[in-house]
């Protein structure tokens, strides 16, 4: 008997108030999950909360902090020992911004990760689920492109941050075999409520 069979686990979804994140959460809530998000609100707004609620009819619990602080992330970790499964969504992500800037996007996509998957070893959560991106096949010698496309070196720092974390979410599940994980490869999310 799986330790969830009497109750659904909590989902943590990090950058739940983006434009994946937000979305994701109404599904989960819709499938009867409890959610909380974290978001620092650098790359979307307070409002989407009370558009989930207006969809859902639930307003997901709510933790404003960048994961990049690992201080902040332990805290938040220590405080909710329920949560079954992390979704995260949380990332710098404009391709032209990082090559401007490119140590804020390795310090914020790469540190986040590793905050989240040293807490989730820590805290004995099972399952993860990382947002990537299609920029980990670069220009793609073939289309369409399949889960069986080799990487390319990525044309961008944003890009690097996605190959990068997933060859640590790689690595971390290899040594943590109790760790299920899986990288999501985007192209053009769309969709509506």
């Amino acid at each position: 008997e799986n330790k969830f069979s009497k109750m659904k686990p909590k989902i943590l979804v990090t950058g739940g108030t983006g434009y994946i994140g937000s979305h994701t959460v109404v599904e989960l809530q819709e499938a009867g999950y409890d959610v909380v998000v974290v978001d620092d609100l650098s790359n979307s707004s307070i409002d989407v909360l009370d558009s989930i609620k207006k969809i859902t009819g639930v307003k997901p619990d709510f933790e404003q902090f960048n994961l990049a602080d690992y201080g902040k992330t332990e805290d938040f970790f220590s405080r909710n020992k329920n949560i079954g499964a992390i979704i995260h969504f949380a990332a710098s992500k404009a391709v032209g911004e990082s090559v401007n800037i490119p140590l804020h996007y390795y310090r914020n996509n790469l540190v986040s990760l590793m905050n989240i998957l040293g807490c989730q070893k820590k805290y004995n959560i099972d399952n993860i689920v990382f947002s990537s991106s299609c920029t980990v096949y670069g220009q793609p010698d073939k289309l369409p492109v399949t889960e069986k496309t080799p990487r390319k070196d990525a044309e961008s720092p944003y890009g690097n941050t996605k190959r990068v974390n997933e060859d640590i979410l790689e690595d971390t599940i290899k040594a943590n075999p109790d760790i299920n994980g899986i990288a999501l490869r985007y192209f053009n999310p769309i969709g509506a409520h």
